[in-house]
């Protein structure tokens, strides 16, 4: 046996709910630029979840779903409120979904009509959760979600109290489509490594999140906002790119193991940052990344990746950047139940070899001798 390091073109499983095929991420089929140019969030949900796109008696059923199973458990958000303030927003996610199982019913049911019931609890909880957290660690309490509106909607105005600008709805909820799934992914992997163990739903979307927490997975993009953030105008993206290059130090946003030719997703999130710009008339960080693309495709033939422009847009919403990661996690939600149902439909224990490289043949010394 010879290890491939992080498994790199091992193939690990089959699956039928997202590819990337010369370059080109499909869901169920279905190319992602059809998707981020026509479809809701909700509708892709449904369509990783049950393998086709939803006709609209369906859709409603689900925004209907979604909608009755929004509201967290009174105990969940107390539990909240008790954590340390400067908590890191992924950890409070973590234990927060964690704590979930214990007020849920059916958090050990595995059947499949249980598992579908909680995959439906877990992604309509997930934005609750994280306003909630957002609220309560400014002092403000939590505000409750909006009977009727899609998840892109309801988030935003419980994060603000506010009703959202449709325009603001529109550029969430298309980033949630464009983060829904991502074939076998860091997270989505160990969600699959855990519930083939057949723990449960929750077991799996907690090991997800765990793995998503890590900057060189969800944790990107809040580290893209961090490094424009440093550069602080386009008069210094020129010397700031230079410098890097010279050093040898890795720009963030920049570059994918999967895509060679560019990530596809890219050129969605650079078009809602060049509105989302105009609408709040503040262009910096969109031209700014602007010009950092251009210098870092002619320099190193590197391209965006979804985090580069997924920044500037929360930014733009007016999202802290320690929440661009949650949110990338309530879009994930979707793709991690979806590959979770499929783990259970078809199940084998997830465990793999390790190439041993340590010492052989060592003897035992007694202590007296050691």
């Amino acid at each position: 046996m010879t290890a491939t390091k992080g498994l790199e073109g091992i193939v690990a499983t089959t699956s039928s709910i997202s590819s990337i095929i010369d370059g080109v991420l499909t869901y169920r089929g279905i190319n992602i630029d059809d998707l981020a140019e026509k479809a809701t969030f909700e509708e892709v949900v449904y369509l990783l979840w049950y393998g086709k796109l939803p006709n609209q008696a369906e859709l409603d059923q689900l925004h209907r779903d979604l909608s009755a199973n929004s509201s967290v458990p009174s105990e969940v958000i107390e539990q909240i409120k008790l954590y340390p303030k400067n908590t890191n927003s992924m950890a409070a996610l973590r234990s927060a979904v964690s704590s979930l199982a214990l007020y849920d019913n059916e958090a050990n049911d595995m059947s499949k009509e249980a598992n579908v019931r909680k995959a439906i609890r877990l992604q309509a909880q997930l934005p609750t959760l994280i306003a909630a957290f957002a609220r309560i660690r400014e002092g403000q309490e939590p505000i409750a979600p909006k009977s009727g509106a899609s998840i892109a909607e309801n988030f935003l105005y419980m994060l603000t109290g506010e009703q959202p600008d449709p325009i603001a709805v529109n550029a969430l909820d298309k980033a949630l489509v464009l983060h829904a799934d991502h074939e076998l992914n860091a997270s989505t992997f160990a969600a699959r490594v855990t519930v083939a163990t057949l723990s449960d739903i929750y077991s799996g979307v907690t090991s997800a999140i765990g793995a998503l927490k890590g900057p060189l997975h969800g944790g990107a993009n809040e580290a893209v906002m961090a490094m424009l953030e440093e550069v602080g105008s386009i008069d210094n993206v020129e010397s700031y790119v230079n410098r890097k290059l010279e050093n040898k130090e890795k720009l963030m946003g920049f570059g994918h193991r999967v895509y060679k030719n560019g990530d596809p997703r890219a050129k969605h999130l650079m078009k809602m940052s060049k509105e989302l710009g105009k609408i709040t008339n503040n262009m910096k960080w969109y031209d700014m990344s602007v010009k950092m693309e251009e210098m870092v495709t002619r320099l190193k033939g590197l391209k965006p990746n979804v985090d580069f422009y997924s920044a500037s847009v929360y930014t733009s919403l007016g999202i802290p950047r320690d929440l661009f990661t949650p949110i990338f996690a309530i879009s994930r939600t979707s793709g991690w139940t979806a590959h979770i149902l499929e783990q259970y439909d078809n199940n084998r224990l997830i465990r793999p070899r390790a190439e041993y490289t340590g010492p052989v043949g060592t003897p035992y010394v007694p202590i007296e001798q050691r």
